[in-house]
């Protein structure tokens, strides 16, 4: 139990107070009460209100209690709260009942973090789709091949907002009615990238939340990025890479996920791009490769679900045209593109167009652009 909780958001405000230090910081000064009968209240006012010998005895480096009392001279622990709720942020706390079961698992949860939209119980069976910020149009289809199908099985989709794998794995889960998390790498103040605020709107509007550990205004700055990924994995049974190079931050999030006890998950690219060598090198640490949401299921133990792709897609390949029937076989294994398909085909480009228009909008197919088309 915390009373007087806004002296914990005050003192979570305070840069250099990680959830480590916080911790040990709170554990020293301001448990009370009887551990025995595990009557213990929480009173962060103790430790906002310590001197400086106190905090320097609790081992918070001297800048730190140096910017903790500058700071007390001029923000009211009151008033900061209301001016974080007035913005229609909300928070959890480590100590409240309904703090997500997984991420309180890792190694270091936050002690507090924001967000907006709704945290529901169901979003314990989550998984995380995560990725390269230069996506190809292979990566995006698999991307929201995999993420449509994880959400038709009641998946909650975790990603991080950013550009990339991570917009297209949100987004995925909001056309399909889904729930997605995004956990931001700054405050919720602070949306980044800028261009993806209309996508955080949309999650918070009965999508899911968008949360972050960061005080409100706290800038996204790259050293936030770990630190956010291990959130990413924490909140997730698994972790899916679906495109990444071999410096990508996804695969800093892969290692949190192994660290953390939970499932890795990569599927295998053309091996001749180099976003396909995040997750080849992924699979020969001993990832689990994937060619359909399926198999991740299995993988976690719940249950087999051979054939889903066909009950994902909803389409039976005897009502297709011949044509049409064609064309599927020709993109079976590979995309193509439109005037390659013409000539295997026989037929003018105007008539394959009109063919290819008609699948994509079945859902078919997907153009990936410049003309080239795959199977979806």
């Amino acid at each position: 139990m915390v009373k007087d909780v806004q002296y914990l958001l005050a003192l979570h405000s305070i840069d250099g107070l990680g959830p480590i230090r916080l911790k040990n910081l709170l554990d020293r000064l301001c448990l009370q009460g009887d551990a025995r009968f595990a009557k213990r209240a929480l009173e962060p006012r103790i430790a906002w209100e310590a001197s400086r010998t106190a905090l320097l005895e609790c081992s918070v480096p001297r800048n730190v209690v140096d910017l903790l009392l500058e700071t007390r001279k001029t923000l009211d622990p009151e008033k900061y709260m209301e001016e974080i709720s007035e913005k229609g942020i909300k928070w959890k706390t480590i100590f409240d009942e309904d703090y997500p079961k997984l991420l309180k698992e890792i190694y270091d949860p936050p002690l507090v973090f924001y967000y907006k939209g709704e945290i529901l119980p169901e979003d314990s069976k989550a998984l995380a789709v995560v990725g390269t910020r230069k996506i190809t149009g292979y990566g995006k289809l698999v991307t929201e091949k995999f993420t449509s199908e994880l959400v038709t099985f009641g998946f909650t989709i975790v990603s991080g907002l950013a550009r990339g794998v991570d917009s297209a794995a949100h987004w995925a889960a909001v056309n399909g009615k889904g729930r997605t998390i995004a956990v931001l790498g700054g405050g919720l103040n602070k949306i980044f990238p800028p261009e993806n605020e209309r996508l955080a709107k949309e999650i918070e509007n009965g999508f899911g939340a968008v949360i972050s550990e960061f005080p409100p205004d706290y800038p996204s700055v790259p050293g936030n990025f770990p630190a956010r990924n291990r959130i990413i994995s924490g909140l997730s049974l698994g972790v899916l890479v679906t495109e990444a190079a071999v410096d990508s931050g996804s695969l800093i999030t892969a290692r949190f996920a192994l660290e953390q006890g939970r499932e890795v998950f990569a599927v295998p690219g053309p091996v001749t791009s180099d976003l396909s060598k995040g997750p080849i090198d992924l699979i020969k640490e001993g990832a689990a490769l994937v060619s359909e949401a399926g198999e991740i299921l299995e993988e976690l133990g719940m249950g087999e679900v051979s054939g889903i792709r066909y009950q994902v897609s909803g389409e039976n390949l005897g009502k297709h045209s011949e044509e049409e029937k064609k064309i599927l076989e020709i993109l079976e294994n590979e995309s193509k593109h439109i005037d390659e398909i013409g000539r295997e085909l026989k037929l003018h480009c105007a008539k394959v167009s009109a063919s290819l228009l008609k699948m994509e909008i079945s859902g078919m197919v997907r153009n990936l652009g410049s003309g080239i088309y795959c199977k979806i």
